[in-house]
């Protein structure tokens, strides 16, 4: 009697790549660069658009070069506050995804979302929703690869650049890889390529076809043995996560539409009852309070207000935040707001913080646990406050419970 077959892990790793990130950054910020061949640098690129790509402008190259390939490239001086803005908010949204998220550098990071079929949906729509997330709250493209491995997982978002979502299910691995040149395989730049291809050898089927011994004569053993691994996908590791988080948020796209006030405020109340949430599901406590503002013309400003003892209470939070909102209620009226942001920050562990008792039952910790148990039993729109029957705050954004861990 044969044997069942092994059934293979799922495809829940995803490899998620901002596209030509400063770039993008600057094109986004600046309506004049949209659609030109420019570039992110003095004297080396740092970062070309892809209208500048298509004429063979390259990272790390010459200005003086770039400039051979594309007369008309623009060449933007780097904002590196702005970069590592846009990156803060696009790992908001990764980490309101899951807590699974192991960043691998300012514009790319792979997220484990296995456990979310129940709450969300597949990897793909998971995916989905994060890349119109960044686009809608960010205004940013990315691009998601999804596969069973994290190997594969990017090299699928490389292959589905720019701003594309590219799923490999596990029966169609190797039919997905073999067919890619050998620079798909980490480890192969250009002098490895050369030798493999002085051997006849340009695709990853090549690479897996061969012999360990025939391989590690071309490229030595370490490196043949981490090819051919490669090249039958075998690759066992898993999504590290870092260290915990220090702050916790949320955010809203509020579309093209005019708000009035009270529906901001609406919308206000929903992010503090998303984050206090989640600040004591993780068992976490902060004092720094932060609202995010986003305008028509992409211009941002941020403002913060530091309590005087840390807590996870949600009126307390919603008290502050509040005052941070009124206070600039005349020019977000005037303005076309495009987002509005939560953030609570200078986090603690809450056994490790003497909490002040509260003096009257809008601040009670009983209260925001009775209320925290119905959502987890019931889900998180059993119960709500009155001011948000019938209003349309936004983008939709699924809260996410933790699967089996606190917040990062």
């Amino acid at each position: 009697m044969n044997a069942a077959p092994t059934k293979l892990a799922e495809a829940n790793i995803l490899h998620a790549d901002l596209d030509a990130f400063y770039a993008a950054v600057e094109q986004r910020d600046r309506p004049e660069l949209r659609g030109r061949a420019m570039a992110v640098g003095g004297g080396v690129i740092l970062s070309a658009s892809y209208e500048a790509r298509a004429r063979g402008v390259r990272t790390a190259m010459n200005i003086r070069q770039a400039k051979q390939l594309c007369p008309e490239i623009i060449s933007v001086t780097p904002r590196i506050d702005a970069y590592s803005q846009a990156s803060k908010e696009v790992f908001e949204i990764f980490n309101d995804t899951t807590p699974l998220v192991e960043p691998i550098s300012i514009d790319e990071a792979f997220l484990d979302v296995s456990g979310l079929g129940r709450l969300v949906g597949t990897p793909e729509v998971v995916a989905t929703q994060l890349r119109t997330r960044v686009a809608e709250e960010v205004g940013l493209p990315i691009s998601v690869g999804v596969a069973r491995t994290k190997f594969l997982a990017k090299v699928a978002s490389g292959v589905c650049k720019p701003d594309g979502l590219l799923v490999v299910e596990p029966e169609g691995e190797l039919a997905f890889l073999h067919p890619l040149p050998v620079r798909a395989l980490w480890g192969v730049g250009k002098v490895t390529s050369e030798k493999l291809a002085a051997k006849g050898i340009t695709t990853v089927g090549e690479v897996a076809a061969m012999g360990n011994g025939n391989l590690e004569s071309i490229v030595g053993r370490a490196m043949g043995g981490q090819l051919s691994s490669l090249a039958h996908n075998r690759d066992p590791r898993r999504v590290v996560t870092g260290k915990r988080r220090s702050s916790i948020g949320s955010q809203r796209a509020l579309g093209q539409r005019h708000r009035t006030f009270d529906e901001l405020e609406a919308i206000l109340l929903e992010l503090v009852d998303r984050v206090c949430k989640r600040l004591r599901d993780g068992d976490r406590v902060g004092r720094t309070v932060s609202l995010r503002f986003r305008f028509g013309d992409f211009t941002r400003d941020t403002r913060s207000h530091t309590l005087a003892a840390a807590t996870s209470s949600t009126a307390t939070f919603l008290d502050a935040a509040r005052t941070l909102l009124v206070a600039r209620r005349d020019e977000i009226v005037e303005r076309k707001l495009t987002l509005l942001g939560f953030t609570v920050a200078n986090l603690s562990p809450a056994d490790a913080v003497q909490q002040a008792l509260p003096f009257d039952d809008r601040g009670s910790p009983q209260l925001d646990q009775a209320v925290d148990a119905l959502r987890d039993r019931f889900g998180s729109d059993s119960i709500g406050r009155a001011t948000l029957l019938g209003q349309s705050t936004g983008f939709a954004v699924p809260m996410l419970p933790d699967p089996g861990e606190p917040p990062r």
